[in-house]
C-alpha cells in the first residue's frame, strides 16, 4: 500500500481546495506548463495551478504528473522507479542537509492497471528567475552590474555548493537555468537549486565538486573570465589558488579543450562526409 506524503501545513490547504489526494490530482483538468514529454517508456509533464489559501491569498504551485517514465537505481537496477520518486527524495535530502532547493507540498504514487503513475507538487519560487536570464548577465545593466553585486551572488551560490559538496552530493545538472535567483535588497541575493531529477551521491566529494563545476562554467559563455574566477576561488575559500585548487582549475580547463577537440572533430567528418 502506498502512502501519500503531505508537506507540513499543506495537506488542510489542499483539503480546502478539494485536491487532498492522488485522484484528485491526478483527474484535475489543467492546461500543461510543460507539455508532456514522452520517453523513458512513458510520459511526464507540469501544470502550473493556484490555490486559496486559509488568508484568502492565491498560491502557485507546480503540478507533476508522469505515468512509466522509469529510471534505473542502485536499488531498482532492473525495475526501475518513476524519475519523480528519486527527484523528490533528492529535494528531501537537500533540505536536510541545509542547501535550499524546492517546497514540497505532496507525493504520491501508485500502480493502475499495470501502470506505474507518480505525482510530484512543489510550491512556486516566488521572486525567483533562473539565472540564465539577462538580468543576471554581467554588465552595465541588470542586477549584476556592480563588482559588489557579483560577489554577493558568487558568495551565496558558493555556499550552497560547498555545502552540497561536502555531503557528496552533486547536483549533475548544474546549468543556469537550473539555479533560481531571487534579489532581497542591495547586492543580496537568495539561491535555490531545481531540477534535482539527476543529483546523486558520490563516493569522492572531490568528484562531485568537478562535475557541477565544470558544468557551471561549461554554461557560463557570457562571464567574463575574471568574473569565473573570482566565484572559483570564493568556492574554494581561497584569495589565491592553491596547488589542490590549480589542479582542479586544470582539470576543468582540460575537460573543456577534449570536449571542444571532440566537437571539431566531428564537424570535420560530418564535412568531409557530405564533401565526399
Amino acid at each position: 500500500m502506498n502512502v501519500d506524503f503531505f508537506g507540513e501545513g499543506w495537506r488542510e490547504i489542499l483539503q480546502q481546495n478539494g485536491l487532498d489526494s492522488f485522484d484528485a490530482l491526478w483527474n484535475l483538468d489543467v492546461e500543461w506548463f510543460e507539455a508532456p514529454n514522452e520517453r523513458r517508456g512513458g510520459w511526464s509533464g507540469v501544470a502550473r495551478i493556484q490555490l486559496s489559501a486559509p488568508n484568502g491569498k492565491e498560491i502557485g504551485l507546480f503540478l507533476k504528473r508522469q505515468q512509466n517514465h522509469m529510471c534505473r537505481s542502485p536499488l531498482h537496477p532492473v525495475r526501475g522507479i518513476l524519475t519523480f520518486a528519486r527527484e523528490f527524495k533528492n529535494i528531501c535530502h537537500f533540505r536536510q542537509i541545509g542547501v535550499p532547493a524546492l517546497e514540497p507540498v505532496f507525493f504520491g504514487q501508485r500502480q493502475a492497471n499495470g501502470d506505474r503513475q507518480g505525482i510530484l507538487v512543489t510550491r512556486e519560487l516566488e521572486g525567483f528567475s533562473p539565472m540564465d536570464r539577462p538580468v543576471f548577465l554581467p554588465g552595465r545593466q541588470g542586477l549584476l552590474s556592480t563588482v559588489k553585486a557579483r560577489r554577493a551572488l558568487f558568495a551565496k551560490l558558493a555556499e550552497l555548493l560547498r555545502r552540497l559538496h561536502a555531503s557528496r552530493r552533486q547536483h549533475s545538472c548544474l546549468y543556469f537555468k537550473h539555479i533560481f535567483v531571487k534579489p532581497v535588497g542591495e547586492a543580496a541575493f537568495e539561491v535555490r537549486l531545481i531540477d534535482l531529477e539527476k543529483a546523486r551521491w558520490q563516493p569522492l566529494k572531490q568528484r562531485a565538486a568537478f562535475r557541477d563545476l565544470y558544468t557551471l562554467s561549461r554554461h557560463a559563455d557570457n562571464w567574463p573570465l575574471t568574473d569565473y574566477m573570482r566565484f572559483f576561488l570564493i568556492y574554494r575559500q581561497e584569495r589565491h589558488l592553491s596547488p589542490e585548487s590549480k589542479r582542479l582549475w586544470r582539470a576543468i580547463a582540460a575537460k573543456h579543450a577534449a570536449k571542444g577537440k571532440r566537437k571539431r572533430d566531428k564537424s570535420s567528418a560530418t564535412c568531409g562526409a557530405a564533401g565526399g
